[in-house]
């Protein structure tokens, strides 16, 4: 049998077993099995489900994410932790991604967190309502994942994660928007360039258009080859 509610992702899957004999030997076991699909929403539907229905916000992103922007009163319990290990293939990797995307994209070299599902359970119940966050999507559904296998039934997740949600939406803390909050690095530093490059060049196409004499004589002033 199957029972769903209109207009969300849930269902409702009962599997049963008649009684029988299968070579020779009796059967009468009968096996329930009931499933919650994990419900993904966009940002103004989580708002609705924080507030009209009750959700606790889970936000599963590393520590780094987290302290540049969360979600006011949120609980984290991050997926991917820091890797710290001191074996020589992890030494190896570590530098390698330090080097790279460390270096170019501010992402911090992590491992996945053993005590990720404990740390759910110390502070919710699996009855308990969770939206689930974190800052491109991935890793919120593959937390959802791990805790539909450990008993809960009521999870949800914004679709894309935090980088889709607009300026304002939610009441944040950090020292950025959250939509921002995955970029670090150099990438932070090219995008200014990019900005400020973007801006000489505006200014530069008005200057020509309106007033072109003016121009021509900055262009003259300019040193030839």
């Amino acid at each position: 049998m199957n029972f769903s509610n209109v207009g969300r992702s849930t269902w409702l899957v009962v599997e049963t077993c008649r009684a029988g004999i299968v070579a020779g030997k009796p059967r009468s076991r009968k096996n329930f099995a009931i499933k919650a699909e994990i419900e993904y929403v966009n940002a103004e539907d989580a708002k609705k489900l924080i507030a009209v229905e009750g959700y606790a916000i889970v936000d599963v992103r590393d520590i780094k994410q987290f302290e540049r922007a969360h979600i006011k009163e949120c609980y984290h319990a991050p997926l991917f932790i820091e890797n710290r290990d001191n074996d020589i293939g992890t030494i190896i990797n570590r530098q390698l991604h330090n080097n790279f995307s460390g270096l170019f994209y501010g992402l911090p070299f992590t491992k996945q967190n053993p005590e990720f599902v404990q740390t759910v359970k110390r502070k919710f119940s699996p009855e308990s309502k969770l939206l689930l966050v974190c800052q491109e999507g991935l890793r919120s559904s593959a937390a959802a994942q791990k805790l539909e296998k450990e008993g809960f039934q009521n999870i949800a997740c914004i679709t894309s994660g935090l980088q889709s949600v607009k300026p304002g939406t939610f009441d944040s803390v950090g020292t950025t928007e959250l939509q921002d909050a995955g970029k670090a690095g150099l990438v932070t530093i090219q995008g200014k360039i990019s900005t400020v490059l973007g801006t000489v060049l505006v200014c530069a196409l008005v200057l020509i258009t309106l007033f072109p004499d003016q121009a021509e004589q900055l262009f003259n002033l300019a040193p030839s080859r």
